[in-house]
């Protein structure tokens, strides 16, 4: 019985981060005139990961396959509104920028694409909140990567995002 009753908080939690998550990617799209023009929308959210999605159509190069500007992009927003995503959740008011970031591009990408978005290893949301909540400012490393063929990536971003809290009204 006591499975029982912790399963629909599971599904509450899910379901609340899912919303937030849409919201997020409404927001990105709305503020952000080449997101809405890549077609962005959410692919995957939980705490500690997020997935970006495209279609190709819109973000097709010369060749026939995917912009590397348009990779990039699609990896550089979902670091960023993984960060976003966990200072929504606790409801900080921050500007969140990237700092830093190294792209390697590894394959073409001939179809449809998503950006998953994590923290680096070593990186971790409890010292990135105890830095912003000490000094109204912090940093945090996110790994991006592109699916390519199965188990190898078609590209990969490591980033530093830095989040500065707003100067109250």
């Amino acid at each position: 019985m006591p499975a029982a009753s912790s399963q629909p908080s599971h599904r509450a939690d899910d379901v609340a981060e899912l919303a937030l998550a849409e919201a997020l990617v409404q927001f990105i799209r709305d503020e952000i005139p080449l997101a809405r023009a890549m077609d962005l929308s959410l692919a995957a959210a939980s705490p500690d990961h997020l997935s970006l999605a495209v279609p190709l159509a819109p973000n097709v190069n010369d060749k026939g396959c995917a912009f590397g500007g348009s990779l990039v992009s699609l990896m550089t927003l979902a670091g960023w509104a993984l960060v976003e995503l966990a200072l929504r959740r606790r409801g900080e008011d921050c500007d969140v920028f990237v700092g830093e970031s190294t792209v390697r591009y590894l394959a073409p990408v001939w179809s449809d694409f998503r950006a998953d978005a994590q923290l680096a290893p070593g990186a971790d949301w409890t010292t990135f909140f105890d830095t912003l909540d000490a000094r109204g400012r912090a940093r945090i490393e996110v790994v991006c990567e592109v699916p390519g063929e199965p188990g190898k990536p078609a590209a990969t971003l490591s980033a530093r995002f830095v989040a500065k809290r707003r100067a109250s009204h």
